[in-house]
């Protein structure tokens, strides 16, 4: 079953207009729509997805509202076409939820689990040519080390790749578990026996080379900031230290003004946004314990409060 992460708490933040227009850049289950739409009387919602599963999932859980609804079958970083296409010039909130959906982790065939046996995919975008089969089989070493190191913070990487440059000389790797029984090969006993599977870091890297998670988030951002009315906010639910660095240092330049040490301060001179916290919104213990997915989830939330 999908569960919301920070679901009251991103909701809130948001501080709906219900004649607003609203973006989730992350369909998913629809939870977060679901209750943006609720808040709406006369305001419009668009929704991305690149999976058309959830899509349809969406489609057919949201299409009895009032309100005007968009869905995109596409990547979050057709943000600023599709605002185009709709002659929309700003948005009063958007919503990113990062995290892979359950319906992903939960779906074998889709190959983000290590803990089922599913072909090597991990794309979000199933008509995407790259997957993770053909990183794993076909990439340089030095390639897949920067992957693990930079996207996965894997300390095990170099014996991890060896492993899999010596197994895929013998035949291609072509599912997740044939891909977890390398990995623990590769790990000495005192790793394995740590908490948290062991191939998770490896599988998360993957995951993100798979579908340029990274840097389709930092383009993305700029272009929503870009977009947002006085009083628009962006929240932002990550997963990883990845993602919140990059939001975090985004967020920080955005609401901070840089004044040469050489020239006068003007006293009215503000950056354009502001944090609404300093510090990101954690889940509350009662919810990491009904949702142990939500545990290492961190909410920024940045409001524009100059006109563009």
């Amino acid at each position: 079953m999908h569960v919301p992460v920070l679901f009251n708490e991103a909701i809130e933040a948001l501080a709906i207009n219900p004649n607003g227009t609203y973006v989730d850049m992350t369909l998913g289950g629809a939870g977060h729509a679901s209750a943006i739409l609720a808040r709406l009387s006369g305001g419009r919602l668009i929704g991305f997805d690149q999976d058309m599963d959830a899509i349809d999932r969406a489609e057919s859980k949201l299409i009895s509202a009032s309100s005007t609804i968009h869905l995109v079958h596409a990547n979050f970083s057709q943000f600023k076409d599709t605002l185009k296409a709709l002659n929309v010039e700003e948005v009063d909130g958007v919503l990113f939820d990062l995290g892979v959906s359950s319906f992903h982790f939960d779906e074998a065939d889709r190959g983000f689990s290590y803990r089922l046996d599913g072909p090597l995919d991990m794309r979000m975008d199933a008509s995407q040519p790259l997957t993770a089969k053909t990183i794993v089989n076909t990439y340089e070493p030095r390639d897949l080390l920067h992957i693990l190191f930079t996207y996965g913070e894997e300390a095990f990487a170099r014996p991890i790749v060896k492993a899999i440059v010596k197994a895929r000389e013998t035949k291609p790797i072509e599912t997740t578990s044939q891909l977890v029984d390398i990995i623990k090969g590769a790990l000495p006993e005192k790793r394995k026996a740590q908490k948290g599977h062991p191939a998770k870091q490896t599988f998360q890297a993957l995951r993100i080379a798979v579908n340029d998670e990274l840097g389709v988030l930092e383009r993305t951002l700029s272009d929503v900031l870009d977009h947002l009315s006085v009083g628009g906010r962006c929240a932002v639910i990550s997963f990883h230290s990845l993602e919140d660095r990059l939001v975090k240092t985004v967020f920080k330049k955005s609401s901070t003004v840089d004044h040469p040490a050489d020239l006068p301060t003007m006293p009215t001179t503000e950056a354009p946004f502001r944090q609404i916290t300093r510090k990101p919104i954690m889940p509350s213990a009662q919810e990491t314990q009904e949702n142990p997915r939500s545990k290492s989830a961190k909410m920024r939330v940045i409001e524009r409060i100059s006109p563009r």
